[in-house]
């Protein structure tokens, strides 16, 4: 039975330390009773407490990795069911599949291409995370040729075979790469499990159907194995949805922690083009795959998906934003122009795009607006006249033009005359509204 934050706190020392990283006890009961905390936290917690805690500390959904160093892949540890009651922690890992009855040197161009492809977005590199490497000739040796090629690239691994001779011998090419076994089914779940404590890899556990698969799950784990993935068989638009939204419903709200696990879901196997499986593809990274198993990669299709993962997994709490500071494009000297945003990150990016395209050299300042955009930072007070004063003060800007000309976005011309009683001996300039006009300002711009 689930424990409340007062039954886990009658539990606790009670000493409020704060070591934990919470100002009391109480505090931090209340976060392992949300699944927001772990009970490791707590230095003094008894043995006997921790027996009983378990239940409780332990996440809904089980942090499952793949994969070692920078480019690990962790998925689990979720807590709700909409974004917009919290957040999403952990992004579903993107993996492309590939075949070991294809030549050797196309595996290995594909696999240069996901491990090349990188997108800019706002900022931040996306990228696709691994590869999964099907035994589809059904041969051990050239299942495990294939995946000591790929594995040359650094990426994550799924191995895909029901083959427990074909895993061992793929297994012993990437030792001490912790690669995701798929799967384990009904038939050689006994061999697979040993196979996945021996190398101490995840295990996927696969059955048609939520109650075959939660017999199977039972057993598994009665076998030692604890790092699972789940594939509960369904492959189109409906029963992925429908399968899918249930066994999140079932951990999240019932604690049903026989189906605790990320999912894992192959749209390829649902759809019948390309386009139809980015389209689902974008399903399972919404609605709630941990593994998306991509057939095709198309750098078209893959930046959409790649963006619609980041805008999903980005705390809505929190916007995504650049450090304040000066911001310098192409060289600029003490008489070129000088510019005033926010830092929220879109703004920030759409500002810099035009800057740099007008190949004017310029100075840019970016105010520390909480990342709120200019409109909304200005309508906040965390865009106005104070905040932009010290701003111009306290980067050093002043040391670095020879002018007295600030150039603030049109969207908030109200705010001139004010700058201009905070900043004395200053020109307040009016630029345009849209980062798009940018360039044309710029030309006629003088100091």
């Amino acid at each position: 039975m689930t424990l409340t934050g007062l039954d886990i706190y009658k539990l606790l020392p009670k000493t409020n330390c704060k070591e934990c990283g919470y100002p009391t006890c109480l505090a931090f009961a209340m976060k392992l009773a949300a699944k927001q905390a772990e009970l490791a936290a707590c230095p003094y917690v008894t043995e006997e407490a921790k027996a009983q805690l378990a239940a409780a500390a332990a996440p809904p959904i089980r942090l499952v990795t793949i994969g070692r160093g920078e480019r690990k892949v962790e998925v689990g540890n979720e807590t709700v069911l909409f974004r917009h009651d919290k957040t999403f922690f952990h992004p579903p890992g993107l993996m492309v599949r590939v075949k070991d009855t294809q030549p050797i040197d196309m595996i290995e161009k594909r696999a240069q291409e996901v491990d090349g492809y990188s997108v800019d977005y706002v900022g931040l590199e996306l990228r696709f995370d691994g590869l999964a490497v099907e035994n589809a000739s059904g041969e051990a040796s050239a299942f495990a040729s294939a995946v000591e090629r790929v594995q040359e690239t650094g990426l994550p691994l799924i191995l895909v075979s029901s083959d427990p001779g074909a895993m061992e011998a793929a297994l012993a090419k990437s030792d001490g790469t912790s690669p995701l076994i798929y799967a384990a089914d009904e038939e050689n779940w006994e061999a697979m499990s040993e196979l996945a404590k021996r190398h101490q890899a995840p295990l996927a556990v696969r059955a048609s159907g939520l109650e075959p698969l939660v017999e199977l799950v039972e057993k598994v784990r009665g076998a030692g194995v604890e790092d699972l993935v789940l594939d509960p068989g369904c492959r189109g638009f409906d029963d992925c949805l429908v399968t899918f939204t249930h066994i999140r419903r079932l951990v999240l709200q019932k604690n049903f922690r026989p189906l605790g696990f990320p999912l894992i879901a192959f749209p390829g196997e649902g759809a019948n083009s390309p386009e139809e499986e980015a389209i689902l593809a974008g399903q399972h990274i919404a609605k709630y795959a941990g593994f998306v198993v991509m057939e095709d990669f198309d750098p078209a299709l893959a930046y959409p998906l790649l963006t619609l993962r980041q805008n999903i997994y980005t705390d809505p709490r929190e916007p995504i934003q650049v450090t304040p500071g000066i911001y310098e494009f192409g060289k600029p000297a003490s008489d070129s122009p000088l510019l005033i945003t926010t830092n929220f990150s879109i703004t920030y990016f759409s500002v810099a795009n035009e800057v740099e395209g007008s190949g004017i050299p310029s100075w840019l300042l970016v105010a520390d607006s909480e990342g709120l955009s200019v409109l909304t930072g200005w309508a906040a007070g965390k865009f106005d006249a104070d905040k932009i004063a010290k701003t111009v003060k306290s980067t050093g800007i002043e040391e670095r033009v020879s002018h007295r000309k600030l150039t603030i976005p049109g969207a908030v011309a109200v705010l001139s005359g004010e700058l201009e009683d905070e900043l004395p001996g200053w020109e307040i300039s009016v630029g345009p509204r849209e980062a798009v006009d940018l360039p044309a300002y710029l030309k006629i711009w003088k100091p």
